[in-house]
């Protein structure tokens, strides 16, 4: 089993930055996708950017040129930074990790093994 644990949200005004962290624990490997996903109120969750365990990246278009994703493979962590915070991207954000299959990077929820509790990002206007 696999434990994440997410960290870093707070309330931000627009134009603000954050960094979020997930920390992972258990029977991790160095072989792994790891995601970052959010859902905001009403709203089904959905991808927001995900990295590889060969360092390769993806993002979703909403926050592309904005949002980082990076790791600390010494800390099992990986962040999710964020510049130019606008108010819809207030949400839960969840971490998620997947042992890879292949080496396309997934962006559905329903292909991650394992999730952290999420944490919320709230951008006021």
């Amino acid at each position: 089993q696999v434990q994440l644990v997410e960290s870093g949200g707070g309330l931000v005004q627009a134009g603000g930055s954050l960094r979020l962290s997930c920390a992972a624990s258990g029977r991790t490997s160095s072989i792994y996708f790891m995601g970052w996903f959010r859902q905001a109120p009403g709203k089904e969750r959905e991808f927001v950017a995900a990295l590889s365990w060969t360092g390769t990246t993806l993002y979703a278009d909403s926050v592309k040129g904005r949002f980082t994703i990076s790791r600390d493979n010494s800390k099992n962590t990986v962040y999710l930074q964020m510049n130019n915070l606008k108010p819809e991207d207030t949400a839960i954000y969840y971490c998620a990790r997947k042992t890879p299959l292949g080496i396309k990077i997934p962006t559905t929820q329903g292909d991650y093994n394992y999730w952290g509790q999420g944490t919320q990002v709230t951008v006021s206007s």
